[in-house]
């Protein structure tokens, strides 16, 4: 019984190092390229609306475009946001959340960004990451498990 509780405590810690190791990568069930874990304390419509207002502040900063530079093309792409997706606001636990938006860009494309944030209240959610998740809808990473760990997978 002695080595159980050894062994049992063992994996416990272990499991818990690895849930806290990536908390910043959501998952979506109905959308599994986008993997989660829902626990919140913010509404999906209050991250909504943070993310909206960091995009239109952002873009009024650079004189009306919400500029992400794009590393995998070397270039600043120059975007205007069509939609938040909002089935895909998820709580990550650890005051993070993640934000999944479509934009066009000034190159004709669109792509969607995969936008994580973070914060203890509404009040003071601040962008953490942006990632160029989608170019006119080809995939450029997905979300893969291990150990119970979500992260990114190149495609």
């Amino acid at each position: 019984m002695k080595y159980f509780s050894i062994i049992y405590y063992s994996v416990l810690m272990v499991s818990l190092s690895f849930m806290a190791e990536h908390p910043e990568h959501p998952e979506h069930p109905e959308h599994p390229e986008h993997p989660s874990k829902k626990t919140s304390q913010i509404s999906a419509q209050a991250v909504g609306k943070a993310v909206a207002e960091f995009i239109a502040s952002d873009a009024k900063l650079k004189g009306g475009k919400f500029m992400v530079f794009d590393g995998s093309a070397k270039e600043v792409l120059q975007l205007d946001l069509l939609k938040i997706h909002m089935d895909k606001l998820t709580g990550l636990g650890n005051d993070s959340y993640f934000a999944c938006a479509d934009f066009k860009a000034s190159n004709g494309k669109v792509y969607d960004l995969d936008i994580f944030m973070n914060g203890e209240s509404t009040d003071d959610l601040a962008v953490t990451e942006i990632s160029v998740h989608k170019e006119d809808g080809v995939e450029r990473y997905g979300w893969q498990e291990n150990s119970g760990v979500w992260v990114k997978v190149n495609k």
